[in-house]
């Protein structure tokens, strides 16, 4: 990354969609970057019969809303006015509220709130159609790579 790109938020937000958009797991489940920039990002996915953890209900699998919800906290980092080069997950805890409604897209929600020289720390939401009730919460810490 160029200086002159570090210091460009089009520019960083560009790259860090780039970056994610070519990760197989994000392609495989057909995430999609909604918005991307200055520490936050919105991502969302589908819902799609071959993710579905419970064959009786029709409910996304935990681990499908965790994958969406990572990523979602990562690009948020990444995006983050202090120009971050890279990032890892350190911890990410989640809290399932309630069950994704079936048929309905799930939407991740990230904001990187403080940053320090070497750690980030995000918290996101995951919401299906009913934005007032949330499906999960996340709070996480990740690696700043400078």
């Amino acid at each position: 990354m160029t200086t002159e790109t570090a210091h460009d938020p089009e520019a960083r937000a560009r790259l860090a969609r780039e970056f994610f958009e070519s990760i197989p797991h994000v392609q495989a489940l057909n995430m999609r970057i909604d918005e991307l920039g200055k520490g936050r990002a919105v991502f969302s996915m589908p819902w799609a019969e071959h993710l579905v953890g419970d064959p009786r209900s029709g409910v996304i699998h935990g681990g499908v809303v965790s994958a969406l919800m990572d990523s979602c906290c990562g690009a948020a980092v990444l995006s983050h006015p202090s120009n971050p080069q890279s990032t890892a997950t350190i911890d990410l805890r989640i809290d399932y509220m309630r069950p994704a409604v079936p048929g309905q897209r799930i939407t991740a929600r990230a904001e990187c709130y403080h940053m320090t020289r070497s750690v980030a720390f995000v918290r996101a939401f995951a919401m299906d159609d009913d934005a007032e009730n949330p499906v999960a919460a996340a709070t996480g810490a990740f690696t700043v790579g400078r």
